[in-house]
């Protein structure tokens, strides 16, 4: 409880841990941004680690000369990072997929995988590229695909698009506006409106998906 807390308290009040974390780590925090990225779309098991709000913190902590964050480098380095994360993702996907699947569990029926299948034949591309700005899900689109084995090629210029557009909208957003008075004052209100905003894609399409079993 205590660590779900300390999350939470650190998603809503990036722009004073990173200046401090900067302090403590030097050049090593460009190390701890790339990890935390390249795992929050990486691991099927670490959905719950920032991704939007820290991407918006880390473009307005750049944005301030006096923190020493050096913008262009942030954002080739997060770029490469979401993409590399979404690729092992996919990777462990469809390594473990079939595996799984075999056994036709109840959590893992061979019909689920073959919708699964049809789901991205259709819709593939426009998934993966939506899916960064959600979150949790875009942390099991590439998993999903590689258990799909969506063609790989496909998933790659999708998750290209998808990766590099996630990074710079978000890091340029902080950049740009996170000097603003307003912002810098009530960050953990933007942070917070940024996760709700993201999800409301997920809430909406659950709203659907209710009314038509309804």
């Amino acid at each position: 409880m205590d660590e779900l807390k300390h999350l939470i308290d650190f998603i809503l009040h990036i722009d004073q841990y990173l200046p401090q974390m900067i302090h403590d780590y030097g050049t090593l925090i460009y190390a701890i941004l790339f990890l935390i990225i390249f795992s929050e779309t990486g691991f099927v098991v670490t959905p719950f680690l920032p991704g939007d709000s820290l991407l918006f913190g880390v473009g307005m902590i750049a944005g301030n000369a006096d923190n020493h964050l050096n913008f262009w480098v942030c954002l080739l380095m997060l770029c490469v990072a979401a993409v590399l994360g979404n690729t092992i993702n996919y990777q462990i996907g469809r390594w473990i997929g079939p595996k799984v699947f075999s056994q036709n569990s109840r959590l893992f029926k061979m019909e689920y995988l073959e919708r699964t299948q049809k789901f991205y034949t259709k819709y593939g591309g426009n998934t993966i590229i939506l899916s960064r700005f959600i979150p949790i899900v875009r942390t099991f689109a590439p998993f999903v695909a590689g258990v799909g084995k969506m063609d790989y090629k496909k998933f790659l210029l999708y998750n290209l698009i998808g990766g590099c557009a996630w990074v710079i909208l978000f890091l340029s957003a902080g950049y740009f506006f996170g000097g603003f008075e307003i912002v810098q004052k009530h960050f953990e209100f933007i942070a917070l409106g940024i996760i709700v905003v993201s999800l409301l894609p997920v809430v909406f399409g659950f709203l659907g998906r209710k009314k038509e079993i309804d």
